[in-house]
């Protein structure tokens, strides 16, 4: 089948030869014929580099009327990174047709610019869903004349607790409207908005439900856990060619990861929540670039990078869900590529590894770490193939010639061979001289760990689904004050982001959540106070330092300045920053330390992060517990 047989305009089918697009892939032969109905609700289930974005992007823009200047094609997605990618994507779509405005609106950037874009005409619109809260909010955006909505990446939305912000957008929406859902797995929210939004859509699903993608070979390392940093370097080392993804759980860890590759020579940088977008933009446009070979990531800052051929995986940690796995994953082998997924586990995680087998409905190897021998003779046979490959310019080395052969007259030719080797080659020597062994038998998994393993998969999976909605008088919830609110830009979603990506839980450990003017309250897990206390409190948000502790008893909700505070649990942001310093050569460790540059701003990130700081105001609220205790 081609893209000529599925029914697009011609313009739309033009816009398809100049991108070198020959046969549609499985999810657009099944979708777009289906989309390009007047009455067409859809799930698609597909993994990342499927093509999922061609198969909704393609008929919609085939099926906006270009002389109708109102918004009539509606894209929501999760991060800001997604929403930049889906709109360059949609703008090659309707290259010629020139009277399809599209218009991306997401956090981190002038939210007055983007109203004036809207202003001017936007035909479709993406968005992240806390900006485009921010719009309605503003009444900058109108969405009564909205045809198609589509919900891109939606399980990744919903786990990042952007559902009351869905649930307010589709209800701006007018009843009559198509409804397009794709997402890589389909938990139970998920289907919930299909019940809800829905009326009877076709549902394709690539593959079983959830399953991985079979180009992707995935391979796990049991460590100690403090030879966790060591045994990364190791693959890394062990992959010369390497240009991948490191995943870590928290901003935190991310940034300390990404400092000590650069310090041991290697050329890394770190994407997570606590850098701007301008920083954000540079790395990933060296990294798209490939002057950039490792990138190391959070789940939430790597949503939505759409680069291509992408090596390796490498999840330095697991994520707490087991569902993101997915989504990491499927940054490597697209477009029908081969790739890998590396995982580093400790020897108490190999639950986690097959409750994983099960979700993506495919086996892991087990690997052992690289031993030093191995990795010099893979870094010495990638450097022999590069000298070999190497193009010599001959008119250009000829007047240089004469000086070069008189140095080495007294060298023979094994010995220049050696010495030339030797320049890059000494310094894997001298690092792996004395190196051991790193593999630790994670063996005693498969069969001890199960019954164990499935218990514990079983417990996470109940607390998930018990975590969603508000709690008002739960024994197993902590009940925490929070010394910012609304005036300090704090939201719902930015509260909840910053809890997790500090004390590395989801947003299902964390209960009912309050903004008030000058401060707020959350509800957590009993289990995570000491964490929280520990990673949270004394942290910082938007330049402004958390205070974080527990409150006495559990309160009513409190009036403060004669208004009730609100109650909703509200979602991410999707406000990812990120900075880049000076570049370097790909290479393994050096035995000196490399200066490290750049810097980290502190800009306005969150798309969902709304309010203006204009002064805080004191609690007066007691507290029981005092961090010096």
């Amino acid at each position: 089948m081609t893209f000529s047989e599925l029914g697009l305009r011609e313009e739309v089918l033009q816009s398809i030869t100049d991108l070198g697009f020959d046969v549609p892939t499985p999810i657009q032969q099944e979708a777009i014929p289906h989309l390009l109905k007047s009455e067409s609700d859809f799930v698609g289930l597909a993994q990342t580099g499927t093509g999922k974005t061609a198969a909704f992007g393609l008929p919609l823009v085939n099926n906006i009327q270009s002389d109708y200047d109102l918004t009539q094609g509606l894209i929501i997605c999760p991060t800001r990174e997604l929403c930049l990618q889906i709109t360059k994507d949609l703008e090659n779509y309707a290259k010629h047709d020139r009277k399809t405005a599209i218009v991306a609106v997401y956090g981190g950037t002038d939210i007055r610019r983007q109203m004036t874009q809207i202003k001017q005409g936007a035909t479709i619109v993406v968005a992240t869903p806390g900006r485009l809260v921010d719009l309605i909010d503003r009444r900058a955006i109108r969405l009564q004349d909205v045809k198609y909505v589509v919900l891109d990446e939606a399980d990744e939305m919903l786990n990042m607790g952007f559902k009351e912000d869905i649930d307010l957008i589709l209800r701006q929406t007018p009843e009559e409207k198509n409804v397009w859902l794709f997402s890589a797995t389909m938990p139970k929210e998920v289907a919930e908005i299909s019940k809800n939004y829905m009326s009877n859509p076709l549902e394709v699903s690539i593959g079983h439900k959830n399953q991985g993608n079979v180009n992707i070979e995935h391979i796990y390392y049991a460590v100690k856990e403090r030879d966790r940093y060591a045994a990364l370097k190791r693959l890394i080392d062990a992959n010369p060619d390497i240009f991948g993804l490191v995943f870590c759980r928290t901003r935190h860890e991310t940034q300390s990861v990404a400092e000590k590759l650069g310090k041991d020579g290697y050329n890394a940088e770190p994407l997570h929540g606590d850098l701007s977008q301008a920083q954000r933009d540079n790395v990933m446009k060296r990294f798209r670039e490939r002057t950039l070979q490792l990138l190391v990531a959070t789940d939430v800052a790597a949503r939505g990078i759409d680069v291509d051929n992408i090596t390796h995986v490498i999840n330095y940690q697991l994520p707490d869900d087991i569902e993101n796995y997915t989504h990491r994953s499927g940054r490597t082998a697209r477009a029908g590529k081969k790739g890998e997924s590396l995982v580093l586990i400790n020897t108490k995680e190999m639950y986690k590894i097959r409750s994983i087998e099960k979700q993506i409905r495919t086996d892991f190897t087990k690997g052992d770490i690289p031993t030093a021998q191995e990795i010099c003779g893979l870094q010495l046979t990638s450097l022999i193939a590069k000298v070999k490959e190497t193009e010599v310019k001959e008119k250009d080395i000829e007047k240089f010639l004469p000086t070069i052969l008189a140095d080495f007259e007294a060298l023979s030719k094994e010995e220049v061979i050696k010495k030339f080797i030797s320049v890059e080659f000494n310094r894997f020597i001298d690092y792996y001289g004395n190196a051991a062994e790193l593999t630790v038998d994670g063996s005693r998994d498969r069969d001890r760990d199960s019954s164990r393993g499935e218990r514990g998969e079983r417990r996470e999976r109940s607390d998930r689904d018990r975590g969603r909605g508000e709690r008002t008088d739960d024994s197993s919830k902590t009940r925490f004050f929070v010394s910012i609110g609304k005036r300090d830009g704090l939201n719902p979603g930015g509260l909840l982001r910053l809890i997790c990506d500090e004390a590395s839980l989801t947003s299902s450990n964390i209960g009912r959540i309050e903004i008030l003017p000058s401060f707020s309250f959350f509800e957590a897990d009993n289990s995570h106070t000491d964490k929280i206390l520990n990673m949270v409190n004394g942290s910082n948000y938007e330049g402004t330092k958390v205070n974080i502790e527990v409150t006495k008893k559990k309160a009513e909700p409190r009036r403060e300045g004669g208004r009730e505070g609100g109650n909703s649990r509200g979602g991410y942001g999707g406000g990812d920053r990120a900075a880049f310093g000076g570049d370097r050569k790909f290479g393994g460790p050096r035995s000196s330390g490399g200066e490290r540059r750049g810097s980290f701003g502190s800009d306005r990130s969150g798309s969902g992060e709304r309010g203006s700081r204009s002064g805080r105001g004191g609690s007066g609220y007691s507290s029981s517990y005092n961090k010096n205790n």
